[in-house]
């Protein structure tokens, strides 16, 4: 009886040592991933920081120099930083929001409602996902010169208001997060299809919103050739645009193009910690609940 009794004490040590082994491995394989994601930024900040002379040294600084400021300084001075940047965060908060707003709405009637060629315009949908953004820059300008926007903030906006992506991505969370008992619950009390869409479905679509919202704003924040086609106007430019004209072809400051990502970054960095923290808030809610 003592011999089984040591026997199975040896065993659950064992167990024990084993699980506290594999938890130290998973989170040391965690903080490297994390080591690793964190150091693009890191090095970004190295190069900011420094001169066009310190970033061709050989071996390279690894730590940040004192110009960080100096740098920013002429970046505000070459560019129109402020303007521009007044002009992405109208695009990127109005898109975002009304992305997250048609999206959401056209991703509901399609995962709960019933209506003529619901699958064939779902799957025509899937195909203009499908065909390459290039292809649509030409056609896509000619309509904005028609409609008198070229050069405008509505141009930017309006096109991407609603997109296949966004749908799909809805749509599928929809399906598997929203109960038809919920909507069967809200048609007894009388609630239309908007009632139901505001007040039971949005707020269980939170997590999957947090998501499309931190994916569109970076996507907006960070587009380039579209705004570079159709804003006309050089005085309505947006961030990233403006900040290319840092980047001269014969004789280019590396240390000012750096410092000018390093500024344009910031703020998204922000975003993505603020979403994150909701995305993944609601996540755990909608776990410890199921």
């Amino acid at each position: 009886m003592a011999a089984e009794q040591r026997s199975t004490g040896s065993a659950g040590l064992a167990v024990g040592s084993g699980s506290r082994l594999s938890r130290t491995c998973v989170r040391a394989v965690l903080l490297l991933g994390v080591l690793v994601s964190l150091f693009p930024f890191y090095w970004l900040v190295v190069l900011a920081s420094g001169t066009t002379q310190d970033i061709y040294r050989y071996p390279p600084k690894l730590v940040p120099g004192p110009h960080l400021l100096d740098n920013m300084g002429r970046v505000l001075d070459t560019v129109d930083f402020f303007g521009s940047l007044f002009n992405t965060v109208v695009v990127a908060v109005l898109g975002t929001v009304l992305v997250l707003f048609f999206d959401s709405l056209a991703a509901f009637a399609f995962a709960k409602y019933e209506f003529p060629a619901k699958r064939f315009l779902f799957g025509m949908l899937l195909v203009t996902y499908m065909i390459p953004a290039q292809l649509s820059l030409v056609p896509q300008f000619v309509t904005m010169a028609e409609f008198g926007w070229a050069g405008s903030l509505k141009a930017l906006i309006i096109p991407g208001v609603a997109n296949a992506f966004g749908i799909f991505w809805m749509r599928q969370y929809a399906q598997n997060s929203l109960p038809d008992e919920l909507l069967d619950a809200g048609r007894i009390d009388g609630a239309g299809f908007f009632r139901l869409y505001w007040t039971v479905a949005l707020p269980l679509f939170r997590p999957a919103l947090a998501f499309l919202g931190i994916f569109t704003f970076i996507g907006l924040w960070n587009d380039y050739i579209w705004p570079l086609v159709v804003m006309i106007d050089p005085d309505k430019v947006t961030l990233q645009v403006a900040l290319a004209n840092l980047n001269i072809l014969y004789n280019t400051d590396y240390s000012l193009v750096m410092a000018g990502a390093l500024m344009s970054v910031i703020p998204l960095i922000v975003v993505f910690l603020v979403g994150a923290r909701h995305f993944l808030r609601d996540l755990a809610a909608g776990a410890m609940k199921m």
